[in-house]
């Protein structure tokens, strides 16, 4: 269900990046993702809760993407943004490992994965408030 909603979540992200400004599309991108694992918890791990889960958290997975592609190229340059968002998909791994490994400390040593569910959430919600924030490269001056 996560992979259907991914799908259409992404390509219509990648509809919204070309029309809307990509700082706020990232913003609410971040901040549902945010509140849908906040929400995780409490669902009580129901048919009907994991599945109001799957449809949020689905539409907005790969998402990011589009609008992170578009924002590299607006700031370093189309010769340099694939470049850099190399770089960014790589940092993204490492984040990634971290929270993999955050989430087996969770279990093992707290005996649940409630605490991961609640950092991930509060990182994307922080995301989320840093992503307006992101400037744009400065024109050079008309001479």
């Amino acid at each position: 269900m996560i992979g259907i909603f991914d799908f259409i979540g992404t390509v219509a992200s990648g509809w919204l990046s070309d029309r809307y400004d990509n700082r706020w599309l990232l913003f609410w991108y971040y901040g549902l993702r945010g509140l849908s694992l906040l929400y995780l918890p409490f669902s009580d791990f129901t048919f009907y809760g994991l599945s109001l889960f799957a449809v949020f958290y689905g539409l907005d997975w790969v998402a990011t993407v589009p609008p992170t592609v578009k924002l590299t190229v607006e700031r370093f340059g189309r010769e340099k943004a694939n470049l850099v968002f190399g770089w960014i998909f790589a940092g993204h791994q490492l984040g990634a490992a971290c929270a993999a490994f955050g989430g087996g400390f969770s279990r093992t040593y707290l005996e649940s994965y409630m605490p991961a569910f609640y950092v991930a959430g509060v990182l994307c919600l922080f995301a989320a408030l840093m992503c307006p924030t992101m400037g744009r490269k400065a024109q050079p001056a008309a001479a």
